[in-house]
């Protein structure tokens, strides 16, 4: 007997995530944090990339859109000292919403705790043993210490992790020596945005739109909303900050005024932040029964990317551990989380370390390099896949694909589908986050190659335009598993569905199944 099935530790964003999908696959987690108030300190402004994509497919994103100052932001995103500029483009390869993280916490908590998570705040994970069955512990709680075991451990704990020390789990990398300091104000009544974008300061003049370079430093002003500045600095710095304690306005004043080498006037405060940058990857995201995700497992060195990879770990990895503590997960399915989410790191890390080679230079030849980028950009199909790398959805994991097709191993798209019962998506077919077997060719013998597998995949069948293959094998992280392509024959398409199912979700049924205690 263990106390829960999985014990998560960090309530942040990955933490939270991991709860709620772990309640949709009728586990129960036990979240463990060590802080006793959610934190109110905004490290992050908002959510981009595939996430989107994910909460929709979850039937999240309207409600998460109610709470968002700008759920629709204009298409334009920093990325490495320059711009990402998609708003001439009429369907953008990355989106964002503007989400303050404390709001965002907020949203994952109340989503936690309606499915039935058990959520413990001021509970600190001390020490952590494990064996062949469990892992345990060791927590001081504001009643004292005790001990709960579980089949797995998650750590979300963030950077300085430490269950990843427990664990033993190497986190190799770079710490730059920059500290960042982000701020949105009100606009204040001597500042004028011009019809080009720059900015009419008054007692210090015009101030050029986007980055400025100086020997001390970057500094970056722009306007998305009205009445409203965006304002970034960058300075080297040996000093360490605590990232718990909240940067003040002078703070961010001072900044800009060792950078730029004036004093901006600022208006009230809606968003401040500060933070370093780091390189970093854990060796390996498994430890046994540990596993880690989020900052714990990885940190890149730019902004917009953390939020992203942290929530997609946890929707690869929940299915997983499901699978496996109500005992049909095929042989070695937990250990293709490190496989696929530790590939999908690898590829932040690289752009985001590429950004950090762009913007730091601060020479003739530096200056030159990103007039070169830019101009590439202004291509539309590089300006599209550079979009896709910074959102992630060009990820394609590497698993077996005996026809070759393209999407096997990607994101499923979002295709409208014609049922008997009515029009419907894929997105809408993925809120349980079950496993889907989706017919687009009405093809029976597919159907039934897939019968004995009905109790753990749903089956659909339904027509789409232009239909890109004869049937989808989706995951509950709407990745593709197996695809058919079109018309291919039986002989071929009915024994590969069955060893891909077989692969990815166990045995065909042969004897009861013990229900499921999955959340209403």
């Amino acid at each position: 007997m263990t106390d829960a099935d999985v014990i998560i530790v960090g309530a942040g964003p990955t933490g939270l995530m991991l709860a709620g999908e772990l309640r949709l696959a009728g586990v129960r987690p036990l979240v463990l944090e060590r802080q006793p108030q959610p934190r109110e300190t905004e490290k992050a402004g908002g959510l981009g990339g595939q996430i989107l994509q994910l909460l929709r497919y979850r039937g999240l994103l309207e409600r998460f859109a109610a709470a968002s100052p700008d759920p629709s932001p204009a298409p334009r995103f920093p990325w490495g000292g320059v711009h990402l500029d998609f708003t001439h483009l009429a369907d953008p390869p990355m989106h964002a919403m503007v989400l303050p993280q404390p709001r965002l916490e907020r949203l994952l908590d109340e989503r936690a705790r309606e499915l039935g998570a058990d959520l413990r705040r001021g509970h600190e994970v001390v020490g952590v043993s494990q064996d062949d069955a469990t892992v345990t512990a060791d927590v001081r709680g504001p009643a004292g210490p005790y001990r709960v075991t579980a089949r797995y451990l998650a750590g979300c704990d963030g950077p300085r992790s430490r269950v990843r020390d427990l664990a033993g789990i190497p986190f190799p990398g770079t710490t730059y020596p920059e500290v960042n300091r982000l701020g949105q104000v009100t606009m204040p009544d001597s500042v004028t945005q011009l019809d080009n974008g720059d900015f009419d300061v008054s007692g210090v003049g015009r101030i050029r739109w986007g980055y400025t370079r100086t020997d001390r430093g970057v500094f970056a002003i722009s306007s998305h909303s009205p009445g409203v500045l965006f304002l970034h600095t960058t300075e080297d710095e040996s000093r360490e900050y605590d990232d718990d304690v909240p940067m003040a306005l002078t703070e961010l004043q001072d900044s800009i005024g060792r950078v730029l080498g004036a004093k901006l006037p600022l208006g009230e405060p809606i968003r401040l932040s500060r933070f370093t940058f780091q390189a970093r990857q854990a060796d390996r995201y498994r430890a046994g029964r540990i596993l880690l995700a989020g900052d714990a497992a990885h940190l890149f060195p730019a902004t917009g990317v953390a939020l992203n990879a942290g929530m997609l770990d946890t929707v690869n990895l929940a299915w997983k551990l499901a699978a496996d503590i109500h005992g049909w997960a095929p042989a070695g399915l937990v250990d293709t989380y490190h496989h696929e989410r530790h590939l999908a790191g690898a590829r932040a890390l690289l752009h985001t370390q590429a950004q950090v080679a762009l913007r730091r230079g601060q020479d003739p030849a530096a200056d030159a390099l990103r007039e070169v980028f830019l101009e590439l950009l202004a291509d539309e199909q590089p300006l599209r896949r550079m979009g896709a790398f910074v959102a992630g959805t060009d990820i394609r994991y590497p698993l077996p694909n005996p026809n070759h097709h393209a999407l096997t191993g990607t994101f499923a798209p979002d295709l409208t589908l014609h049922t008997d019962e009515g029009t419907t998506s894929v997105a809408d077919l993925m809120h349980p986050a079950r496993p889907i077997l989706l017919d687009l060719a009405d093809r029976p013998d597919l159907r039934e190659a897939a019968r004995d597998w009905r109790h753990r995949v749903d089956i659909h069948t339904g027509k789409t335009g232009d239909r890109p293959a004869d049937a989808l094998l989706i995951r509950p992280d709407a990745h593709i598993a197996w695809a058919a392509t079109v018309d291919e024959p039986a002989d071929t398409a009915a024994p590969a569905l069955r060893e891909a199912l077989s692969g990815w979700f166990g045995p065909p049924r042969t004897t009861t199944v013990p229900t499921i205690d999955r959340p209403s």
